[in-house]
């Protein structure tokens, strides 16, 4: 339930800002309102195309069977935790200037294609986030069944209602949190939940090699639990089940979710440490 809230209600919040800031530039045009007509098509037909994907994506997952589901969900979370660590990286590069860059391309397209123009650029950037939205929520949810994927989609719901308060919020004060401590914190959510994916989808394939024969020692590293804190703190409840959910924390690891673990945060330490001099972006 925290996955997809969190999930839906920072890529809501990414959509809605972008709309938020075509619109404004569309209404401030010659013909502002066919161009904001052209804008919410373009909208509709990104969520559309957003849509088509989680269809196929379901298909996909329920026209497999045993192992090669397995395979399928374990790539899809491997490439969700991918895609997360991307989203931080363009941020880092693209944020502080993006409303001048939606902007500079909606001049752009507005020249040579008109409202056209503005209709493929939202429908673009909705799909794109809406697409990440997808592959995020499979990648998170694929093995949720009964009551768990109810909760599931309860927290995808109470996405949305909170990211139009977020922006509500955001718009209209800046004594709570602004832009820049809105993102500061959700980058660090988002790269904690791309570890939890990561170690999700390597647990997924840790599975699938134990059925293979193999070393007696593969199996150990893959199977073997190299210690158990679940004393301390179970990872399936409480503070422990938050953990795990959110950043991959693991009462009994075996030898190659700790490796995996501890590479991901040493690879994507080293990544973000070359943009240290970059400041998080100020979209006001």
């Amino acid at each position: 339930m925290n996955q997809s809230m969190f999930i839906v209600w920072r890529e809501s919040v990414e959509a809605l800002l972008v709309i938020g800031i075509l619109q404004a530039w569309a209404s401030q045009q010659g013909q502002g309102h066919r161009l904001v007509k052209y804008l919410w098509v373009g909208v509709g037909l990104g969520l559309l195309l957003s849509g088509l994907l989680a269809v196929l994506i379901l298909f996909a997952g329920e026209a497999m069977s045993g192992s090669a589901s397995e395979w399928f969900q374990a790539a899809l979370a491997l490439v969700a935790s991918l895609l997360m660590v991307q989203m931080v990286g363009w941020m880092h590069r693209h944020g502080r200037s993006l409303k001048q860059d939606l902007q500079r391309h909606a001049d752009s397209h507005l020249a040579r294609q008109g409202g056209m123009g503005l209709l493929l650029l939202a429908m673009l950037a909705v799909s794109r986030e809406g697409s990440e939205t997808v592959v995020f929520l499979y990648g998170a949810g694929a093995q949720l069944r009964g009551p768990q994927l109810g909760l599931f989609a309860i927290g995808g719901a109470m996405g949305l209602v909170l990211s139009a308060l977020t922006i509500i919020l955001l718009h209209s004060s800046r004594r709570f949190i602004s832009w820049q401590r809105f993102f500061a914190i959700s980058e660090v959510i988002l790269l904690m939940l791309g570890a939890a994916l990561l170690v999700s989808g390597t647990e997924r394939i840790g599975g699938q090699l134990l059925a293979l024969d193999l070393p007696e020692q593969v199996y150990g590293v893959i199977g073997d639990a190299f210690w158990d804190s679940s004393v301390l703190l179970s990872d399936s409840h409480g503070l422990g089940g938050f953990l795990a959910g959110f950043a991959g924390y693991r009462a009994t690891p075996s030898g190659l979710t700790l490796l995996v673990w501890i590479g991901y945060w040493l690879v994507v330490g080293g990544w973000l440490r070359q943009r240290t001099m970059e400041k998080v972006p100020c979209l006001n």
